[in-house]
């Protein structure tokens, strides 16, 4: 029977009321290479060294939706492995599955509800591409 694994943290996410700002205020003050999305961390898989893995920071305007139905002010984003296998699971224990798996050329992901209400994303990443699109690192 398969069972999910997280494999690691993929991103945290955080909501801000002058998210320009603060992004200003980290590349600034805590030299942030800024992208898109943020700002992107490099770090090695354990069990293969070559391989580089990434992490986001990203933060988000007070009002998004984005962590709906979670009224936090953080969301959290876990590395998982076989993100529909993974789906197929968590629905059969009756995990509040929030949205369908999206798939993207860099990445799939899904936003669950644990337990106490907080919305979790899981991500099953394409690092080569997402290196190539996030570009420069604060490795």
């Amino acid at each position: 029977m398969f069972k999910p694994k997280v494999i690691g943290v993929g991103g945290i996410f955080f909501k801000a009321k002058k998210p320009s700002r603060l992004r200003k205020w980290y590349k600034n003050h805590l030299s942030f290479n800024l992208n898109p999305y943020g700002s992107s961390f490099e770090f090695r898989n354990v069990n293969n060294p070559d391989k580089v893995q990434y992490f986001l920071w990203s933060v988000f305007k007070n009002y998004t939706d984005y962590f709906s139905p979670s009224t936090k002010e953080f969301m959290v984003d876990f590395r998982v492995e076989n993100i529909e296998k993974t789906v197929a699971y968590l629905r059969k224990i009756g995990t509040e599955i929030i949205d369908e798996v999206k798939s993207y050329p860099y990445v799939k992901f899904v936003h669950i509800l644990d337990p106490e209400g907080n919305v979790i994303e899981l991500w099953e990443a394409n690092d080569d591409f997402f290196r190539d699109l996030m570009g420069p690192t604060n490795k």
